[in-house]
């Protein structure tokens, strides 16, 4: 006799079926994300490894380029996540913290496996960015089926219609916390924690010999404060007596006369030996001579320095020099902290008749370059002239032999309009859709939809925008303001008429 077949059977084999499809999508993802960032897997141990080496490792930073890859690359990732576990009928809070922590822990994860890759290099913005990718994918995944989160809503809100006050009053904390961290955020961009301790100080070249500058160098002074333009006037005036008195704070005194050996006045530092195939050192009175043949580097790194001006994030170095020729390019290294020609703490340069500048922070790069920053006409002669370069808060300022003649540089407004707006689109788009979701689960409820959305509209940027303008010393933008509030509406916006296109379908 044939057992009847039970006619709920089927959808349930189906449904499995779909189950198991969508989770080999996420094992697909994560399979393409350990192979695009671990391949070709040649590891390589070290002998020893303490945790000290461990946090060492992490001490870089990524391209323009590698940030948006990061992005990209995780995005699939928080898309098919937040399909298998809507299947799972998960509550959406709790899809947001799973593919959150996922997408934080496979980052870490592959980030700590990269630092026994000898070709890559581990970065603490790539755990942020894959994150905000992997947050990205959910969204894009619930703006395309956006019915589905409205039909998961009320697993949300204890299947009520409407969001508790205690509920709105979370998401309101939530929502400015997270405003105020990524603040926190871009003003770290701008200090100078992520410098290399292990660099020496090189004058005339880099550390590998392959970017020479030909000239004069007499005094080199640097300290672990910024001054102001009324302590350069004195500086420039007279440079010996001003940083002399300046005790605990003056980190490098290396005055440039005789033929050697050239030791560091206050003790803090090693002294500067020659270089490559030294032929014609003299003793002159107008400092040392440095070309392609012959150029000065510390004994060992000036660790000692770059730790002090990595913990202050400030510093004033002051330079008297004079180039032997004026259409010197490379840009031809004349003061050096670095490693390489590729990664530097701080390098001044000359690329013609400019003085090129280049500092590491995270927001500029290993290399210091990602950012412009170029004085002109500095050398259209081959007269000595008083430089002075003093950072803080992201504030680079520069004087040429007198404060008149003074230059400043803000790193924060000098990001190229394409990245800014990258990085906006990552802080801005996730915050209008959780007021696009917010919206959805209140039900259209008036304090959320005439106060709530509109003040969470503007409140971000405006925040951002005070708390910069008040650690950073930064002016106000209303470039930056519009292009914040632009992002978050526009976000919404763009949620609420794909939820009216959907509704009018079904």
């Amino acid at each position: 006799m044939n057992q009847r077949k039970n006619p709920t059977q089927k959808p349930k084999v189906i449904k499995s079926y779909r189950l198991r499809l969508n989770l080999l999508f996420v094992l697909a993802t994560t399979l393409v994300i350990v192979i695009a960032t671990l391949y070709p897997f040649n590891f390589s141990l070290p002998h020893s490894f303490s945790v000290t080496d461990f946090f060492a490792s992490f001490n870089h930073v990524s391209s323009f380029q590698d940030q948006v890859n990061n992005v990209l690359l995780f995005m699939p990732l928080g898309f098919y996540c937040a399909n298998f576990l809507q299947k799972l009928k998960i509550r959406i809070l709790l899809q947001i913290i799973i593919v959150l922590v996922l997408s934080a822990g496979l980052s870490l994860t592959v980030e700590t496996l990269q630092i026994f890759l000898p070709s890559r290099s581990p970065t603490p913005a790539d755990i942020v960015n894959n994150t905000l990718g992997g947050g990205l994918g959910l969204l894009g995944f619930y703006f395309w089926n956006y019915q589905k989160l409205s039909n998961t809503g009320s697993q949300t809100t204890g299947n009520s219609s409407r969001l508790s006050n205690q509920q709105i009053t979370g998401f309101i904390l939530a929502y400015v916390s997270f405003t105020l961290l990524i603040s926190i955020f871009w003003q770290s961009t701008i200090n100078l924690s992520n410098w290399d301790l292990n660099y020496p100080l090189v004058l005339g070249n880099e550390r590998t010999g392959n970017r020479p500058w030909q000239g004069y160098i007499s005094e080199v002074y640097i300290t672990d404060k910024a001054i102001s333009s009324y302590e350069a006037r004195k500086g420039l005036n007279d440079a010996t007596n001003y940083f002399k008195n300046l005790d605990g704070s003056l980190l490098a005194n290396y005055q440039l006369n005789g033929k050697c050996c050239y030791q560091e006045q206050t003790g803090n530092l090693p002294e500067l030996l020659w270089q490559g195939t030294p032929t014609n050192i003299e003793e002159e009175g107008q400092g040392v001579f440095v070309n392609s043949s012959q150029w000065l580097k510390t004994a060992e790194s000036v660790k000692n320095l770059n730790q002090r001006i990595s913990q202050k994030s400030e510093f004033t170095l002051f330079a008297n020099l004079a180039t032997e020729n004026t259409q010197q390019t490379g840009p031809a290294r004349i003061i050096s902290i670095s490693g390489s020609y590729l990664r530097r703490n701080l390098t001044l340069s000359q690329q013609g008749n400019y003085l090129d500048l280049r500092l590491r922070t995270p927001l500029t790069g290993e290399n210091g370059a990602d950012l412009q920053l170029m004085i002109p006409k500095v050398f259209t002669d081959n007269k000595f002239h008083q430089i002075i370069i003093t950072y803080s808060r992201g504030t680079v300022q520069v004087y040429i032999d007198k404060v008149q003649r003074s230059y400043s540089f803000h790193l924060l407004e000098l990001i190229p309009f394409n990245q800014k707006l990258f990085y906006y689109a990552l802080i801005f788009i996730p915050l209008g859709a959780s007021l696009a979701i917010l919206n959805l689960l209140a039900n259209n409820r008036v304090i959320v939809s005439k106060v709530l959305i509109p003040s969470g509209i503007l409140l971000p940027s405006i925040l951002m925008e005070a708390i910069l303008i008040t650690e950073s010393h930064k002016s106000l933008s209303w470039k930056n303001l519009f292009l914040g509030i632009l992002f978050t509406a526009g976000t919404m916006l763009i949620f609420k008429i794909r939820a009216e296109y959907l509704k009018a379908r079904s």
